[in-house]
């Protein structure tokens, strides 16, 4: 979900004219990249048992190339649980907090104040009367139709509520700048259960996208289409440190004593997973790099999901190189939109995609807002980021990169699903697009940056 405009002009005024985004450079990927990191015993059996089963080394030179991009180990031994839509989402969100024994830790960029809101309310009361820490995080801008009371009712039972970056200044710490926002999507149950993904706190999304297309309770003409990812194991560590660290960074009531949050976790399953987080205040986005290295190395096949696409040139280089070199590419993007700007921002690289043998499909039937990718069927990443300037530059994101062919293949038939339910761009129609169109995304491109 997008930010709404009167807040993206105020960023405008304090941005400058510093906004028009063409040529400016994201994530700064020129940056000297970490050291390579040397794996765990533990994940080098996991990760050569895999690549035994899958009967090639693809796996094997994903796993080196993301490890020596982000100068850090894969862990092994998790479990990975896909999850497409709301309702199946939500569900195993609110069974993990039914099951709570010590503390639940939640961030969403929006939590409404509707029937989905109201049974997570009641959840987290339930479970902090029962005796269980409870802490929340939600962004000033993404929560900003919810009412105080809301919060204030989670206040009065005991859970501690933070809220990030306030829109008001005088509330604010140093450094304050509205642009930047918490797009996470974290829930850490015992530092043994997490979610990452697209999917808020929403009645938003109480319909699923692959049925009737029936209108949802909460008026909206079509579903949304999003995915999450539950994980179980180790790794779930690295999302409780995000959680910690940037509740560390505001101006939040104090945790206690935080070392309950990182008691030894017993492996759930044989995954390598590498969890992904960062913002602004990082030198270089993480994910960012990631991206552009599996990109850069993918030898078959790039498959993307993405709700908000606007490519900065490096990654526009990358997947026109990927394509011209033979791979497969296809982008799964939105035939409609929350928001007109990012929608035409992307639609306005079509051409040099299309010229380069990039496939384009739109989702029809629901709003497309997930967040995928698989390359190799081997690489997978489920989070909140978003191919574009926003996710990459200005928001705090989460991430999950999984790699195991069985759950890139679960992913990858999930791709297929909704393409039969999308409309593939073809260049030739592309290229007759009217003059209307054409001004629609030439305008939205000079504010990329910001969108």
């Amino acid at each position: 979900m997008r930010q709404p405009p009167l807040v993206m002009l105020a960023a405008m005024l304090l941005l400058g004219s510093g906004c028009a985004s063409t040529a400016r450079p994201v994530a700064r990927p020129d940056a000297a990249p970490p050291a390579p990191a040397a794996q765990s015993q533990r994940a080098t059996r996991a990760v050569d048992a895999l690549a035994r089963r899958s009967g090639e080394t693809l796996l094997q030179r994903h796993v080196a190339e993301t490890a020596r991009t982000l100068g850090s180990p894969i862990i092994a031994g998790n479990a990975a649980t896909l999850l497409v839509d709301g309702p199946r989402t939500h569900e195993h969100m609110f069974k993990a907090i039914d099951a709570a024994r010590d503390h639940v830790n939640l961030v969403s960029y929006i939590i409404d104040d509707d029937e989905t809101g109201a049974r997570l309310a009641d959840a987290l009361v339930a479970k902090r009367r029962s005796g269980v820490v409870v802490n929340l995080m939600y962004d000033s801008v993404g929560s900003m139709a919810t009412p105080s009371a809301w919060f204030e009712r989670l206040r009065a039972e005991g859970i501690v509520v933070c809220e990030f970056n306030p829109v008001n200044p005088a509330r604010a710490r140093r450094g304050w700048r509205v642009n930047n926002r918490d797009h996470r999507k974290i829930l850490v149950v015992d530092g043994a259960t997490g979610f990452a993904g697209g999917i808020n706190v929403s009645d938003v999304y109480s319909a699923g996208s692959f049925g009737s297309g029936r209108r949802q309770a909460a008026g909206a003409s079509i579903p949304w289409r999003d995915t999450h990812v539950m994980i179980r194991g180790p790794a779930v560590a690295d999302l409780q440190r995000s959680f910690v660290d940037r509740w560390m960074q505001q101006d939040c009531p104090d945790l206690g004593d935080t070392q309950r949050f990182f008691a030894k976790v017993a492996d759930a399953g044989a995954l390598p997973v590498r969890i992904v987080t960062g913002g602004p205040a990082q030198d270089t986005n993480d994910h960012y790099r990631a991206l552009l290295s599996a990109f850069e190395h993918a030898e078959q096949r790039i498959f993307i999901t993405c709700g908000y696409f606007v490519p900065d040139p490096a990654m526009l280089d990358t997947l026109v190189a990927a394509a011209r070199r033979g791979v497969n590419v296809l982008l799964l993007l939105p035939s409609v939109s929350d928001f007109w700007a990012p929608l035409e921002a992307g639609r306005s690289h079509y051409a040099t995609l299309l010229a380069a043998g990039v496939r384009i499909h739109e989702r029809n039937g629901a709003l497309l807002h997930a967040k995928t990718a698989v390359i190799d069927g081997v690489w997978s990443t489920i989070g909140s980021t978003n191919l574009d300037f926003r996710s990459f530059l200005h928001n705090e994101e989460a991430n999950v990169i999984i790699f195991d062919d069985a759950f890139a293949r679960e992913l990858e038939q999930l791709f297929q699903r909704d393409l039969q339910r999308s409309t593939e761009i073809a260049a030739e129609r592309w290229s007759r697009r009217g003059v209307v169109p054409r001004l629609r995304q030439w305008i939205a491109r000079q504010f990329e940056y910001l969108l």
